[in-house]
């Protein structure tokens, strides 16, 4: 499998001043690069196929099973230009299991993860004109898998495509790190017990969307949901994990406890803290500890993280009851803002790696 060869078919490229207009202002998953990954996959051959082709559409029979059981996975990850010029990605390896991970739960086949950190490295390295090189600028990229069996009977399909698309990225917070406010869902979840919250799958993110809304037109920026078995103990937000500070130093955040994303971002951010002698709590966190604490002054923080952000200060917690925590000025604390500090340091190559988390695509060019 690991040994497959990824085919090249030349792209139109995009004229360069029409490209570097684009990396000016990209915003993010506005505009896409050259080229993509495609790898098939069947139960009778397993991986083949491989080849770098021009980004476009993709055939697709409407008999899919993607289309009716949503059998489907993502991942998501940056590539960043360091200062000399070489283009780097952060712990591939960990997304290349994390997405055998969400391959598993929804019986799609599991990539090896040489050949996934390879897909990534090829279309960063032939699409490297693509990698801005502005503040906080980035290339997102976006692997996925999808069965694309021509088949409508109830079960696993036994055809499936793995493919990876590029995106220039703007800065996600513009104009400065900004707190914002969410939203607590407390009729509408995201994932049960047994289901797929572990998972990264498209089912999970649909299910985010009305309740986002409902977020949203409550002036809240993302939205807050709890286990539905207790309605009290925190999962995650939309697309991110969940952190508090301690008045000591101390972190909490949700323990991975199967309804919950295991976060590379949230990974990398207890290690950091690890380093800094700051012990991280991974347990049941509930928002009556979280709105008691902010009242009496032991929780002084909280922020969220995710690959898009890295870390989002929250300023308040808004729900049914009205304002359930508010943090006042006080957002963002020194702590949130010192991690994320550090953690985009690594990523963009002006603080040291000690852990080895860079993984380099390409030399200075």
């Amino acid at each position: 499998m690991t040994e497959l060869t990824l085919r090249h078919t030349p792209a139109d490229r995009l004229p360069e001043a029409e490209r570097e207009a684009i990396l000016a202002d990209p915003g993010f998953g506005k505009r896409f690069t050259d080229h993509m990954v495609s790898i098939v996959w069947t139960h009778d051959r397993g991986w083949h196929d491989a080849e770098l082709v021009p980004y476009g559409p993709i055939p697709i029979d409407p008999a899919s099973s993607v289309l009716h059981y949503g059998q489907e996975i993502f991942e998501g990850l940056k590539a960043y230009r360091h200062p000399n010029g070489e283009v780097v990605t952060f712990r591939p390896e960990e997304n290349a299991r994390r997405l055998n991970a969400s391959a598993r739960r929804l019986a799609l086949p599991e990539l090896p993860e040489e050949l996934f950190v390879r897909a990534i490295d090829e279309l960063v390295r032939l699409d490297a004109a693509w990698v801005p090189g502005g503040a906080e600028q980035s290339l997102y990229l976006r692997p996925f898998m999808i069965a694309d069996e021509s088949f409508l009977g109830v079960r696993a399909a036994e055809r499936a495509r793995f493919l990876v698309i590029a995106s220039p990225a703007g800065p996600y917070f513009t104009g400065g790190v900004k707190p914002v406010s969410i939203w607590l869902s407390q009729e509408l979840a995201r994932a049960g017990h047994g289901g797929t919250g572990a998972a990264k799958c498209g089912g999970n993110y649909a299910a985010s969307l009305l309740p986002t809304r409902v977020a949203q037109e409550h002036g809240c920026a993302q939205v807050l949901f709890t286990d539905s078995n207790t309605a009290d103990t925190i999962d995650e937000l939309g697309g991110m994990n969940l952190f508090l500070v301690r008045s000591d130093g101390t972190l909490i955040t949700p323990e991975l406890n199967g309804n919950i994303l295991a976060g590379i971002t949230r990974d990398s951010l207890i290690r950091l803290a690890a380093d800094r002698g700051l012990a991280t709590e991974e347990r049941a966190v509930t928002v009556t500890e979280w709105r008691e604490g902010a009242a009496d002054g032991t929780i002084t923080e909280a922020f969220a993280c995710g690959t898009a952000a890295v870390i989002t200060p929250i300023s308040r917690l808004l729900g049914e009851d009205g304002t359930l925590v508010d943090f006042g000025d006080r957002a963002p604390g020194a702590l949130t803002v010192s991690l994320r500090d550090e953690l985009t340091g690594i990523q963009f190559g002006t603080v040291p790696d000690r852990h080895g988390w860079v993984h380099r695509v390409s030399d200075a060019a």
